[in-house]
């Protein structure tokens, strides 16, 4: 098979009924689903495929449901003899690209990721902090931008999602001041977000000192397969270096873009987005338009995806 990177989702890509096709017709989810509600304590899968959407979209939910669904449909290309040269995650996506190349336990990274998103709610009050999407921008005007607008608070870039999305989080005011200042100096749009917590930035820092002892406990070793990691965008194998990404990843910025292209530089001639949502593929397509990502996410996808796949 050619060169291939598979790519997983992070928080967003969420709905009610994820992966449900998977758990109905492949036993290795219906485990894995069992193994998510033995290591959490109450039935995550329920909450998956019948809602409420409301319950769903709380952060300490969703991260545990889009890592069960994603290393769901991992398993089950696994199962059809896949298996990637690479792995990358946005975000809490890369604790399921940490799985799927064997880097921790499933039942560690379920409970881990459900700690990180109570942290993360927890580190700042409701309508303390925000997020906003600018659209058309350049990065180092926006970090210009957010510099003039910080006033003694807390902006920056969080995610570098592609040429045309950059994502900026800290407090609400300071993020208002920031997406006005890049609207008025030419930005094609600034969008408010509407998430729960202002993630990647300098408030999350008590999540990230909270994190740090589940971290230390997850049984983390190296990886079978690289990941290029968010903090960095760097190519890492070794169990110290994937915790450690994971660490400095909760305030840090997910460099995306940089990913991308350093998969790219790897070889990786294609990339197959695995679990819930499209969010990862749409980004692909703006950051390299010479390369377009696969999907699987449900069973009915596999047999589009094997007639896509490159073998060369």
């Amino acid at each position: 098979m050619a060169v291939t990177a598979f790519l997983f989702p992070g928080q967003g890509s969420q709905a009610v009924g994820m992966a449900k096709s998977l758990y109905e017709s492949f036993a290795p989810a219906r485990e894995l689903f069992q193994e998510a509600d033995d290591a959490l304590g109450f039935s995550l899968s329920q909450l998956i495929f019948e809602g409420p959407i409301e319950t769903l979209t709380l952060t300490e939910h969703t991260q545990p449901a889009i890592l069960t669904a994603s290393v769901a449909a991992y398993r089950f290309l696994e199962a059809q003899g896949l298996q990637p040269d690479f792995v990358a995650g946005h975000s809490l996506g890369e604790y399921s690209a940490i799985v799927a190349a064997g880097g921790v336990p499933f039942a560690d990274a379920v409970r881990t990721v459900r700690n990180r998103g109570r942290y993360m709610q927890e580190a700042v009050p409701a309508g303390v902090g925000a997020m906003a999407a600018i659209l058309k921008f350049p990065i180092d005007k926006l970090e210009a931008i957010c510099a003039e607008a910080a006033q003694g608070q807390v902006v920056s870039v969080a995610n570098e999602n592609s040429p045309d999305q950059t994502v900026i989080a800290g407090n609400k005011e300071a993020v208002e001041r920031a997406a006005e200042l890049a609207k008025a100096a030419g930005a094609k749009r600034a969008v408010m977000l509407p998430v729960s917590a202002p993630f990647h930035c300098a408030l999350m820092q008590p999540a990230q000192e909270s994190l740090k002892a589940d971290l230390d406990a997850a049984d983390f070793v190296d990886l079978r397969v690289p990941l290029v990691n968010n903090v960095e965008a760097s190519v890492v194998r070794k169990a110290a270096d994937v915790r450690n990404g994971l660490f400095l990843q909760v305030p840090g910025r997910v460099r995306w873009v940089e990913s991308m292209f350093r998969l790219v530089d790897e070889g990786v001639e294609q990339f197959v987005e695995v679990g819930p949502g499209a969010v990862l593929s749409g980004l692909l397509r703006n950051i390299d338009p010479a390369r377009k990502a696969l999907r699987f996410s449900e069973a009915g996808d596999w047999e589009k995806l094997q007639g896509e796949l490159s073998v060369g």
